[in-house]
């Protein structure tokens, strides 16, 4: 039976880890995701630990389904923690229409992100 989303505990900057709870029936169950997890699933490394919540969130669906699928695979036991690592990740191939995979197009918005990261961290350094 697959678990059901709870509540976001957050970054757990000791353990380089997202914690989070989710529902079996009525028991909790924790759960977290190591920041290399997170990267690889959003496609990204590096990302600082004050971005984690943002990314958690943006990515919350697939790690809550990844979480589920371990817990229904693995022996059920009262206060166990749910840990997903990256090689939980499953990678899917890239698509034919995907300009990165053809090497066609630069991907042009992952570089106007990095920009607006970059112009913001030196406007908040200069102040």
């Amino acid at each position: 039976m697959p678990l059901t989303r709870d509540r976001i505990i957050g970054h757990d900057n000791e353990r380089l880890a997202f914690r989070f709870t989710m529902l079996n029936d009525a028991d909790t169950v924790e759960c977290q995701i190591s920041d290399a997890a997170l990267d690889e699933l959003g496609g990204v490394k590096g990302t600082e630990s004050m971005a984690r919540q943002a990314q958690f969130l943006a990515l919350r669906d697939a790690v809550e389904g990844i979480a589920s699928e371990i817990f229904d695979k693995g022996p059920c036991v009262r206060g166990q923690i749910v840990r997903i690592f990256t090689k939980h990740v499953q990678k899917s191939p890239p698509s034919l229409a995907d300009p990165i995979a053809t090497g066609s197009e630069p991907d042009t918005d992952n570089t106007v992100s990095l920009r607006v990261i970059a112009e913001t961290r030196s406007a908040s350094a200069s102040q």
